[in-house]
């Protein structure tokens, strides 16, 4: 076993050792793993780490490619300055523009005083972009100028400002096609995937679903409950059997609802949910109701999307066949966005 990967993990039980991060952090900053594939990636990010090269990590939703970059953070030598993280979905083009560049007081109706953009408070530090691929051309344009000269303006700024930040993105699209289509700019494309890293799904690591269980049942945001839920092996079957579309996001949602729910002490298999129980089930369609609008069936069935998902918008949006942009507009105009706002880490 490599430095890296002793300095990073301690054990959880004696069969389990060294695959549980060594932090006092928050249950979402460990990666927990035995499988090989896990073990090659977390390989490469040992390899990565020191340098001050570009990453770009590719995974679907739900694989933890905020804690990849963090791991990549945390093992080079900006450790000790800020990680600075930004939904590039999340926000309209000039809210995300204000967020990551800063604006000058006066620069815009409402911008009442001087703002420091997250490019700003990254400095010295790493500088994480999610859905990058959602970014704006605009937005391109002015982030592609920032990695060649390493200088930002802030909306209605003139005088440049020097900022060393190293740059980490992911995506869950398919920017190579993006290129193509000439939604995302190859110039760009090229100066973030200096090095390319892929997250994989939790289907192609089956092997540490029950280590990943054992966490979250006994670690996890309701594991201070004290309940000592433990899950029993035709439930661990019928857990590993399941492919885990929304990956290790709606692993652990489901582990913090049979916390909370589950009545034994051992978890049985009618404890689950139904779609993991049953995953080839679909829901008896619906008789046409002449009092169903077009618009109000939409909304229906996005926010069902939406509850299935867990409040993943990205996952319902691939699921919806929407560009992640388009989810969003949508539950603006539902009055909705509110309910499904992401909560975001500085």
């Amino acid at each position: 076993m490599s430095e890296f990967e002793k300095s990073s993990f301690l054990p959880i039980s004696r069969e389990n050792q060294t695959l549980v991060p060594q932090t006092k952090e928050l249950v979402n900053n460990h990666i927990i793993y035995k499988s090989e594939i896990m073990r090659q990636l977390m390989r490469m990010v040992e390899r990565v780490a020191p340098s001050h090269a570009t990453v770009l990590i590719l995974g679907e939703s739900g694989t933890g490619k905020e804690l990849i970059a963090q791991q990549i953070h945390k093992n080079s030598s900006r450790r000790g300055k800020p990680f600075v993280a930004i939904n590039c979905g999340a926000l309209r083009e000039t809210l995300l523009e204000s967020e990551l560049f800063g604006h000058e007081r006066g620069a815009f109706t409402g911008a009442y005083a001087r703002k420091i953009g997250l490019a700003e408070v990254a400095d010295g530090g790493s500088l994480f972009l999610d859905e990058i691929g959602e970014l704006s051309p605009g937005i391109q344009s002015k982030l592609l100028r920032f990695l060649q000269e390493g200088e930002i303006y802030r909306v209605g700024g003139k005088d440049p400002i020097k900022v060393d930040i190293r740059l980490i993105s992911a995506t869950n699209r398919e920017l190579e096609k993006d290129v193509l289509r000439g939604s995302f700019r190859e110039d760009l494309f090229y100066r973030i995937n200096t090095i390319m890293v892929q997250a994989p799904p939790l289907r192609r690591r089956k092997e540490d679903i029950a280590l990943l269980v054992e966490y979250f049942l006994s670690k996890g945001n309701n594991g201070l409950l004290g309940r000592g839920r433990q899950m029993s092996e035709d439930a661990m079957k019928v857990m590993m059997k399941y492919d885990w579309p929304g990956n290790i996001r709606e692993l652990q949602n489901t582990c913090e609802r049979l916390q909370i729910l589950s009545e034994g002490h051992l978890i049985m298999p009618n404890d689950l949910p139904e779609q993991i129980r049953n995953p080839e089930f679909k829901a008896a369609g619906e008789e046409y109701d002449p009092n169903l609008t077009i618009h109000e069936l939409e909304r229906r069935y996005i926010l069902k999307a939406l509850n299935y998902f867990d409040g993943n918008k990205t996952q319902a949006a691939n699921a919806l066949g929407f560009t992640i942009k388009t989810l969003y507009n949508k539950l603006h105009e539902y009055g909705e966005f509110d309910k499904y706002a992401i909560h975001q880490k500085g």
